[in-house]
């Protein structure tokens, strides 16, 4: 069914809005939330930059237009409504057992950050916050230190729990809090079993620009959230927090059931008959090798399980004259590690015999690269495209 989503239209105009990281993003709360009265709608976006918003019709009570992270090209801008975002605000605090104070610790320019800050704001709490270029672990104990009220939560992207939960003093400043959001990536399964037995409270979340953020918790969808998975595997999500399409270009992805709406999320998953949501990966990531499908995560996480030296890996299918793609990957190894660069053949040998009691054969992979660090397209987001780039060199 076509989007209604143009009945009723807003002749308010955007305000561009620079969000600036560290505790100076504080200066901008009277105007996010003046945005969360629908009636004076923003655009975040870094310091640094100087957007230039397309022309397009926008809905009525439109808080935010938000950058999505441009995983399938270039960004594009959700338009989420002041209800959408509230609904998100109080089923979070819902599913987390109260509004409370809240750590900012991501750039507040993409939705996970900005979402600290409404949050904040729907509780009626000022924000702590770190500037997230560089956050230590005693930054994050002298943080929590300051914060105040029964209840605390942060939001994290995989890397950075990774790190702290690693160190003594991090670990202490994760305890305090009561929930820690953890999403923008895949959360390794090992990462989230050391977190847990160590005491830290780690809700995993899935959700993304165009639903307002992270809007399944620990595999359930938040209040008024449905999800569904189509005949191709897909998942959709639906609900309030569903975005009003795109500011300037129209999209499939959007429709209207029985007036509520719904976003093709282009990720392949289940929901089984409980509700519960499983993501194996997205839709256009997936590797067709030797006529067979690998979803990378499946690898990923059996590399981050299985070879100790790897803290971080990403898997992507690069062209091959024999195989049409050829199972690839990208490793940050642990100090001490071998070199950066390719890896000899006889080092990817010994990987894949290391794996094949864990993957299926097709999964094993033919080409690995060591990297210092993998390249980024936003918080704790791998630039599949930047990976298979080098990877095919």
């Amino acid at each position: 069914m076509p989007d209604s989503r143009h009945e009723r239209m807003s002749a308010v105009p955007i305000t561009t809005l620079p969000l600036p990281t560290g505790p100076a993003v504080l200066e901008s709360l009277p105007s996010l939330e003046r945005a969360l009265t629908g009636t004076a709608p923003i655009h975040p976006h870094a310091p640094d930059s100087t957007p230039a918003l397309p022309e397009g019709a926008l809905p009525d009570d439109l808080a935010v237009a938000i950058a999505t992270s441009g995983s399938t090209g270039t960004p594009k801008l959700s338009l989420l409504t002041a209800a959408g975002l509230i609904a998100s605000a109080d089923a979070t605090a819902e599913r987390l057992g109260g509004h409370g104070q809240w750590l900012l610790a991501l750039p507040p320019h993409h939705i996970a950050g900005l979402q600290v800050l409404l949050r904040s704001i729907a509780a009626g709490t000022t924000p702590v916050v770190l500037d997230p270029g560089s956050v230590t672990p005693f930054d994050l104990v002298q943080a929590t230190a300051g914060m105040h009220g029964e209840r605390r939560y942060t939001s994290l992207v995989p890397t950075l729990l990774a790190r702290l939960v690693e160190d003594p003093l991090g670990l202490e400043a994760l305890r305090r809090f009561d929930a820690i959001l953890v999403g923008g990536a895949a959360t390794p399964r090992l990462l989230l079993d050391k977190a847990r037995s160590e005491g830290v409270r780690v809700v995993t979340t899935y959700g993304m620009s165009e639903t307002g953020g992270g809007c399944v918790y620990n595999g359930k969808p938040l209040k008024g959230v449905a999800a569904r998975a189509d005949a191709d595997g897909v998942l959709e999500l639906g609900g309030p927090v569903v975005a009003h399409g795109y500011l300037g270009r129209d999209s499939d992805a959007f429709t209207t059931e029985a007036g509520q709406r719904w976003f093709r999320t282009g990720d392949l998953g289940t929901v089984d008959r409980d509700g519960r949501v499983s993501v194996t990966g997205r839709a256009d990531d997936i590797i067709n090798t030797g006529g067979l499908k690998v979803a990378p995560r499946v690898v990923e996480e059996a590399v981050l399980a299985h070879i100790a030296a790897v803290t971080e890996a990403v898997v992507v299918g690069v062209p091959d004259p024999q195989w049409g793609q050829a199972v690839s990957l990208a490793v940050v190894t642990s100090p001490g590690g071998p070199p950066v660069g390719p890896v000899a053949e006889g080092g990817v040998a010994e990987i894949r015999e290391m794996l094949r009691p864990h993957l299926e054969a097709a999964a094993l992979p033919r080409r690995v690269h060591v990297v210092a660090e993998l390249p980024m397209r936003g918080p704790g987001k791998p630039d599949r495209t930047a990976v298979a780039r080098l990877l095919g060199a």
